[in-house]
């Protein structure tokens, strides 16, 4: 099977809209110099390219402030410290900056974010999605008056949703439609919070940009510009586009959704230091749930035998922990390069992604696809409008937790009537609709299954909400040996019972039982 198109985000992109993800490891240039001898301070070289860091802290705030002046001596600026969490962002030209800062007392680890300059990054483009057309939505409209006539409400665009009914959220929203006062962050592209299906619910106070690691809410950066990624705002819409009688239905329609702008506008790439801030900022905002729709850039697999790469996992370690101490779900895409992420070893062929590519077999036991293989995070793979496995998707024993739609190709597993395409029907920006897949589409299905949740049992910490969540998923068993696309030759290997196995971890995710007192 060819996987065409963007590695941004957990689209997978195919010809019917979906998008994919892959990555690497290597130092930016100057990373392998050698430290002076002795640990003795050398002269500081500040001539090179401006790279960013992320230095992380040991102690509390007078070892930070101690580290904050060896940052300045080693020619690094701080950006901004996140001292809850003990994680510094840093720029500096020199060349040795990381292998210097690293040997300073209180300093746990630290790495470059990125293989490339601040100023000199690589272009990628934006995976296409399908468009809606005016056919689909004319019969579609016709069919949801039909049912409002008859009791059963409906939003113009849902009979085309298969993935609502699919997760029980259509019986779900005659019970609840969930809390105003539950938000769920969308860390991302941006949200077009104009939008007619994302307005009645969207939360300003909890939203902003942290590109660059720093967050802003000046004139409303938290938003996608022309020429930007959709991603953020198709993830919006599936948690928590409004039940108003136009458009779709979220799986939350009555929640709140924030927006946490990580995409590089350039490039579409999500690094550490955007990741770190917008995780900080939602849960200290008042986020109950995040929405991680990508892999952290610039590698797909961060080895912690890799100084650089080991500080980038314990950046995230800290600030995900951090998140669901102070009572955050952390939800994550287990990403579309069909890899059984228990394998012995994986072949990771599109890392660096910044920069320049090599191949290399990385031990997925130690080289972790960050967020989502982070302690903690719910791991999410995607299933199609037969319930089976999607194509693309990742999956295995012990880091798939639940399983979604995330839609797959229509002549793999096509929808029942009315519904006609086999992908996820979302908002994008402009006050449009379009179909999407991939497991960054899964994802939000079960962040909107957590809102509920948390809407129903408002008091439950971080750690219920996802027991509750395990448990009531839908117990779903491996099946028939899985051959995909029909050639007579397996095409993944299902491992495990039908209580939790390596497609669908513990099942799929149930919006009904969420409602249920």
């Amino acid at each position: 099977m060819a996987h065409l198109g963007s590695r941004r985000g957990r689209i997978l992109a195919l010809p019917a809209g979906l998008a994919l993800t892959a990555s690497l490891g290597f130092l930016p240039a100057g990373a392998a110099t050698a430290a002076p001898a002795g640990g003795a301070p050398a002269a500081v070289t500040a001539d090179g390219p401006s790279m960013s860091y992320v230095v992380n802290v040991k102690g509390g705030k007078s070892v930070a402030k101690s580290v904050k002046k060896a940052i300045k001596a080693a020619g690094g600026d701080v950006v901004i410290a996140y001292d809850q969490i003990g994680v510094i962002v840093v720029h500096s030209k020199n060349a040795q900056f990381a292998q210097t800062i690293r040997k300073t007392r209180g300093v746990e680890s630290a790495g470059a974010t990125r293989t490339v300059p601040l100023a000199a990054q690589s272009s990628d483009d934006i995976a296409a999605e399908q468009p809606l057309t005016a056919a689909e939505a004319q019969a579609a409209a016709a069919k949801a008056a039909r049912a409002t006539k008859a009791g059963d409400e409906q939003d113009a665009l849902e009979p085309l949703q298969w993935d609502l009914p699919a997760i029980k959220a259509d019986k779900a929203h005659k019970r609840s439609l969930g809390s105003r006062n539950v938000t769920v962050a969308v860390i991302d592209s941006g949200v077009d919070d104009t939008h007619p299906d994302i307005a009645p619910n969207f939360d300003e106070k909890a939203s902003a940009s942290c590109l660059g690691g720093v967050p802003t809410q000046k004139d409303k950066a938290w938003r996608p510009v022309a020429g930007e990624s959709d991603h953020g705002m198709h993830v919006a819409g599936t948690i928590a586009a409004a039940k108003n009688g136009v458009g779709i239905t979220g799986v939350a329609p009555g929640v709140k959704v924030a927006s946490l702008k990580v995409a590089e506008p350039a490039t579409g790439l999500y690094y550490t230091e955007a990741v770190v801030c917008s995780l900080v900022w939602a849960v200290e905002h008042g986020a109950d749930v995040s929405n991680n729709s990508y892999y952290t850039d610039p590698w797909l697999y961060n080895c912690k035998n890799d100084p650089d790469q080991k500080a980038l996992v314990d950046a995230l370690t800290r600030a995900t922990r951090y998140a669901e101490r102070k009572g955050m779900v952390n939800v994550a895409a287990a990403g579309n390069s069909s890899q059984d992420l228990a394998a012995e070893e994986i072949l990771d062929d599109s890392s660096p992604d910044d920069s320049t590519p090599s191949d290399r077999v990385i031990n997925p036991r130690e080289c972790l696809d960050i967020p989502s293989m982070l302690p903690g995070v719910v791991t999410v793979s995607a299933t199609g409008a037969k319930g089976l496995k999607a194509s693309y998707s990742n999956y295995g024993t012990g880091v798939i937790d639940i399983a979604a739609p995330g839609g797959d190709r229509t002549i793999y597993q096509a929808p029942e009537p009315p519904a006609v395409n086999g992908l996820i029907l979302s908002t994008l920006p402009g006050n449009k609709y379009g179909y999407k897949g991939g497991t960054s589409m899964a994802s939000p299905h079960v962040a909107g299954v957590v809102a509920l949740l948390k809407s129903t049992n408002p008091w439950a910490s971080a750690g219920e909400l996802k027991q509750m969540l395990y448990e009531q998923a839908d117990d779903t068993a491996c099946g028939a040996p899985y051959d995909i696309d029909g050639d007579g030759k397996i095409d993944a290997v299902c491992a495990g019972n039908k209580r939790y196995n390596s497609f669908y971890g513990t099942g799929v995710a149930d919006a009904l039982d969420a409602v249920r007192r």
